[in-house]
């Protein structure tokens, strides 16, 4: 049974507002109705500063894996050459869903805990001239790498015609991407992250340019045909059943970000990796990414000193701090604090406060109330320079 008290702090699904949780408990209405029109109507719009686009963000309900699925049966066939960026495990679940659709698969590997570089990308697809398709994570949940996609996008379009498809789960609603000034075709995301809702849908945002190619597509496809859902948009509509208290939730989440203005959302992110950060680094946890590689949404620690399990265990059971752990190869060796969505500076310092009892408790050296003064620290830096 969930305690009342946890303290959830994984990289997703993550807390939901109380203002979204009310909404969500709306009375039920009928999904062909006017009222559904309406909240359709409401909500699509204001989807769009979201992803930087001008174009359509379409809802599916959905898991985000559904959004990368999606983005990968509407633009490719079978036999076609694309390239994907692996870092983790979430570029490896792209490159899975291409090879399950029969694409030719070409990986760029890259070590977890680094981001690719804009020349890595240049030197394969000058080597693959006829990749339809490159398809790059904007935020590498599994380790905390933010990779450049803005300025890879702009690069694959300067010497190619090769489409741009960004998985953005973790990092829409917590880092800016201008998805229409650097070339990305096509950006999806899900709703239970930085999106504060949650699991169950997820969003595609395509591009004006790549509609073309989905119309042209010969390849067969059903729940997840994109000219389906644009289709039904122009009616205020979707074309299956949508998940409408998500959708109401949605609603107030967009009214959250619309108040807090989405540029100062990006600063309290940026906000909360320097405190997590720099609280790290008082504490003597080495971190996995570099700074200028690291998520404003997630931070990832490899301790040296201690296992990751054994702190993610106390935490829980003895503060209800839930904290996340390593995927495939990085199991037990990582633990992962999640920091965005439904998340302030004081929470920040709530999370450090508690580490630095279970770090005492598992015998790490460190300076008692560093962790915490290091996180003020930066917080009265980033605040004072504000």
């Amino acid at each position: 049974m969930k305690r009342e008290w946890d303290l959830l702090h994984t990289p997703g699904p993550t807390p939901i507002p109380p203002s979204v949780e009310r909404s969500m408990n709306q009375p039920m209405i009928g999904h062909r109705g006017g009222k559904c029109k309406e909240l359709m109507n409401d909500i699509a719009p204001r989807l769009k500063p979201v992803f930087g686009t001008s174009g359509e963000v379409l809802v599916v309900t959905g898991s985000g894996t559904s959004a990368l699925e999606s983005a990968v049966v509407n633009t490719t066939q079978p036999g076609d050459e694309v390239i994907v960026v692996v870092a983790g495990a979430f570029g490896d679940r792209f490159a899975q869903i291409c090879e399950t659709y029969e694409l030719k698969v070409t990986r760029i590997d890259v070590p977890w805990g680094e981001a690719v570089e804009v020349s890595q990308v240049e030197e394969f697809l000058q080597a693959s001239p006829d990749t339809k398709a490159v398809f790059l994570t904007h935020c590498e949940t599994s380790t905390g790498v933010m990779h450049p996609v803005e300025e890879i996008a702009g690069r694959v379009k300067e010497i190619s015609s090769a489409l741009v498809i960004v998985d953005g789960v973790s990092s829409i609603g917590g880092a800016g991407i201008d998805m229409d000034r650097s070339g990305i075709d096509i950006l999806v995301s899900g709703s239970q992250k930085a999106m504060m809702l949650p699991p169950g849908l997820s969003f595609v945002a395509v591009g004006e340019q790549v509609w073309s190619v989905i119309e042209n597509n010969p390849r067969p496809r059903f729940y997840l045909d994109l000219r389906k859902y644009r289709d039904q948009l122009q009616g205020g509509q979707t074309p299956f059943t949508p998940a409408l208290s998500l959708l109401f939730g949605l609603q107030q989440v967009l009214h959250l970000l619309e108040e807090e203005r989405l540029d100062r959302v990006y600063e309290r992110h940026q906000t909360m990796k320097e405190m997590t950060r720099d609280a790290c680094r008082a504490l003597q946890l080495p971190l996995l990414v570099s700074d200028e590689e690291a998520s404003s949404t997630v931070t990832s620690i490899r301790p040296d000193t201690f296992e990751a399990e054994e702190l993610r265990k106390i935490a829980n059971e003895e503060f209800g701090l839930i904290l996340a752990g390593g995927q495939k190869h990085l199991k037990g060796e990582i633990f992962r604090i999640g920091h965005m969505g439904y998340c302030r500076p004081s929470n920040v310092i709530q999370y450090i406060g508690i580490l630095e009892i279970v770090l005492d408790r598992l015998g790490h050296e460190f300076e008692a109330g560093a962790g915490v003064a290091a996180a003020q620290s930066a917080y009265l830096k980033r605040t004072r320079e504000g």
